[in-house]
């Protein structure tokens, strides 16, 4: 399969806005005008429905785990193409003029189909920043640092690249909340 091919299917698998859909079928709510207007599931869960909060954290992650998941087992060599790609089309989806999400589902996806304990170290980062703090952003944050800094520890520096440049991105995604973070001004998230 042409490199182009994998990267554009990845990209459409990643850009499905299922925040934006789950709440435009059952809540006939446009998630973009509630909260922060993002469509990932934090904000979901801020519409007061937890299962399509839920819903959408599960079908972020998997509309990323199915495409690399599929070009890990046929096309080894555009794994981290796929992967990047499913990322960008859930941050820049072309269906919702490229306002998208942060990718954090996404990412936890991408990093459970690459490599099991990748996604395992994430969730135990995540959850360790946010018993300690309760922002759900820092612990994204906290989480996607975590996995270059493993491989570094493990001196396993041909993906060191590929996941630091991830941990950039999500750096990016996340800026407002670091400047809100940086004022004391972040909402604490209520996950349950």
């Amino acid at each position: 399969m042409d490199v182009f091919l994998i990267g554009v299917i990845s990209y459409l698998m990643g850009s499905i806005p299922f925040g934006f859909l789950l709440t435009k079928i059952f809540l006939n709510k446009d998630i973009r005008e509630i909260g922060s207007g993002n469509i990932g599931a934090t904000n979901v869960i801020r519409t007061g429905n937890k299962t399509i909060g839920y819903s959408t954290l599960i079908l972020d992650i998997l509309k990323a785990v199915a495409p690399v998941i599929y070009v890990k087992i046929f096309y080894q060599d555009f794994l981290y193409i796929a992967s990047l790609c499913a990322f960008l089309g859930h941050v820049f989806p072309v269906w919702l003029k490229f306002k998208g999400g942060k990718g954090v589902a996404t990412y936890v996806g991408i990093l459970f189909a690459i490599n099991f304990y990748f996604g395992i170290i994430f969730i135990i980062s995540w959850f360790a920043t946010f018993f300690i703090s309760k922002f759900s952003s820092l612990s994204s944050l906290i989480g996607a640092a975590s996995i270059p800094i493993y491989l570094l520890i493990l001196n396993q520096f041909n993906q060191v690249i590929f996941f630091t440049i991830m941990f950039v991105l999500i750096f990016f995604t996340h800026r407002e909340n670091i400047k809100r973070l940086k004022n004391k001004e972040e909402t604490e998230t209520k996950i349950y």
